[in-house]
């Protein structure tokens, strides 16, 4: 996989500061030429090195962990992949081979994890692990590439994540078509949103600012952490006595190495997905860290393969 450029970097970092910032700001902000920066950004964008897309937020959330029988284990991804309720579907090391986060209404937990997810093919068994709360999901990601004062003239004005998993507000027919069209492409226009679901730009901007300052609709940039030069990617399930959850959650939450960590329920209490360079760098993470010296202790899964990313299937390298 390529990695990106100096002002690429500059770009998909802005991206992930404020999916739908404009080119014209973005360029003013890094300092470069508008026509220079639109064209590299829907380049990166047309090619799929990055996607600005949106997810709807469900106030149940569980992580998966599956193991497979052998020679089954990306097959069982691919129909994890194009489950709509998955937003992540990761094959991994360690005693599971695949790790999946599942979006669902709170009365359909039963069902999917009783009944739909054990036929997956290739299955074997399964592990769940219920979200009690975020301390930061993908949307939170931010790699060190801007300095601070660029960072802060980017960031979105949008709501940031609660942490705190909520019941989604009824919707109307004309917002549920909104929140769609920006889960399939979370730059497009106004105008363009307006056409889709039939009302006029100036209702679309309205209903769409709406949606997305009252969390309705998350949206976020995707990309592959390698694309950064962060070539090792690792899921790590720590252990900890309850009075420490929150402070290690939201140490690790302050750590740009950390695109992802999450209060679990089960025989481990957090879950984080971390990106570094490289192996001796996961472990000085691991070592090296304050959070760690409040940790009971840390299984390891590297990651070996993303099937989906953010609610989006990920090009196969199968």
């Amino acid at each position: 996989m390529a990695v990106f450029d100096a002002l690429e970097r500059q770009i998909v970092a802005a991206l992930q500061l404020d999916p739908r910032c404009p080119w014209r700001k973005m360029a003013a902000v890094l300092g470069e030429a508008e026509r220079t920066v639109a064209r590299r950004g829907s380049q990166l964008l047309e090619s799929g090195a990055v996607a600005v897309v949106g997810i709807r937020p469900r106030p149940a959330v569980v992580l998966v962990e599956m193991r497979c029988m052998p020679g089954t284990v990306r097959a069982a991804a691919n129909a994890l992949s194009q489950r709509a309720d998955t937003t992540f579907v990761y094959t991994t090391t360690g005693t599971g081979d695949c790790v999946a986060e599942v979006l669902t209404e709170t009365g359909r937990m039963g069902d999917v994890l009783s009944d739909e997810l054990p036929s997956t093919i290739g299955l074997r068994d399964s592990t769940s692990y219920p979200v009690l709360r975020y301390f930061r999901t993908i949307r939170g990601w931010r790699p060190e590439v801007l300095p601070a004062d660029k960072a802060e003239a980017l960031r979105s004005n949008l709501a940031q994540d609660s942490g705190i998993l909520v019941r989604q507000q009824h919707m109307s027919r004309q917002d549920n078509e909104l929140i769609d069209a920006l889960c399939a492409d979370g730059r497009m226009s106004f105008e363009a949103l307006g056409r889709r679901v039939g009302v006029s730009e100036a209702t679309a901007r309205r209903r769409s600012e709406w949606l997305l300052t009252n969390n309705q609709v998350h949206v976020r940039a995707i990309v592959e952490p390698a694309s950064f030069g962060l070539a090792v990617e690792a899921l790590l399930w720590i252990r900890a006595s309850p009075q420490h959850v929150e402070r290690v959650g939201k140490s690790l939450a302050e750590l740009p190495t950390v695109r992802y960590a999450a209060a679990i329920a089960g025989n481990y209490q957090i879950m984080a997905d971390v990106t570094v360079e490289d192996m001796s760098s996961l472990y000085r993470f691991i070592t090296d860290s304050e959070w760690a010296q409040e940790a009971n202790g840390v299984d390891v899964s590297i990651l070996l393969d993303a099937r989906k990313r953010g609610g989006r299937v990920m090009r196969s390298p199968w």
